[in-house]
C-alpha cells in the first residue's frame, strides 16, 4: 500500500509539472503573438519576453527550440487570430461569405484602423519578407489559403484573378495606413474597392 501511494504521488507531481509547463508555454506564446501584432517580428526580445511573464531567460529553451521557432509559432497564432476576427460575426450554419462581402469588409476604414486586430498579412507582410524561412513559410501557407478561399467566392474561380485581388486588398490596406491625410486614405480604399468589385463582375476574359 505504501509503494502504491508513492507511485500515485509521483504521477500526480508529473501531471502537475506537465500542466505547468503547458501553461507557461501558452503564456510565452500569447505574449509573443501580441508583441508581433503590435510592433512586428523584430521587436520580440527573448529576455524581455520571459521577464514579462515572470520566467527566467534560461527557461525559454524548455519551450522553444530557438527564437526563430518562437517567432514562427507566434506569427502563426497572430495569423489565425486575424483570420478569426474577420469571421467573428458569422454564426454556425451561415453561408460562406460572398466575394463582395469579403472585399467590402477587408478594403474598409474599419479594417484599416484595426492595426492590431485585423488581418496579420496586411500588418506583417513587410516584416515577414525580411524574416527567416520558417516565418516566411508560415505566412506563405496563409496567403495560399487566402487566395484559394477568395477564388472559390469569385464567379470566374480563376486563381490568377484571386491572386490579383489579394495583392490589391493587402496593398490597399497597407498604403491606406501609411497615408497621413484621412481623405486620401479613404479615397485610396474606395478606388481599390470599386475596381475589385468590378473585377468579379467582368467575369473571365
Amino acid at each position: 500500500m505504501i509503494i502504491i501511494q508513492k507511485v500515485n504521488t509521483r504521477k500526480t507531481t508529473m501531471g502537475h509539472s506537465q500542466a505547468d509547463k503547458a501553461q507557461s508555454r501558452e503564456r510565452i506564446l500569447r505574449k509573443a503573438a501580441d508583441a508581433v501584432r503590435d510592433t512586428g517580428l523584430e521587436s520580440v526580445s527573448v529576455g524581455k519576453l520571459m521577464r514579462s511573464v515572470d520566467l527566467t531567460h534560461g527557461g525559454f529553451y524548455n519551450h522553444f527550440a530557438s527564437r526563430s521557432d518562437l517567432l514562427a509559432q507566434a506569427l502563426e497564432r497572430a495569423l489565425v487570430e486575424g483570420a478569426r476576427s474577420a469571421t467573428a460575426s458569422m454564426k454556425p450554419g451561415d453561408a460562406p461569405r460572398s466575394y463582395e462581402m469579403r472585399i467590402r469588409s477587408y478594403v474598409s476604414r474599419a479594417h484599416r484602423d484595426a492595426r492590431t486586430s485585423g488581418c496579420a498579412i496586411a500588418a506583417l507582410a513587410s516584416d515577414v519578407s525580411r524574416a527567416d524561412e520558417a516565418s516566411r513559410a508560415v505566412m506563405s501557407a496563409f496567403i495560399d489559403d487566402f487566395v484559394g478561399q477568395l477564388a472559390q467566392s469569385m464567379d470566374s474561380q480563376d486563381e490568377g484573378d484571386a491572386m490579383l485581388a489579394v495583392s490589391a486588398m493587402v496593398g490597399a490596406v497597407l498604403l491606406a495606413r501609411v497615408q497621413t491625410d484621412p481623405k486620401k486614405s479613404d479615397a485610396l480604399l474606395k478606388s481599390v474597392r470599386d475596381r475589385l468589385l468590378a473585377l468579379n463582375q467582368d467575369g473571365p476574359a
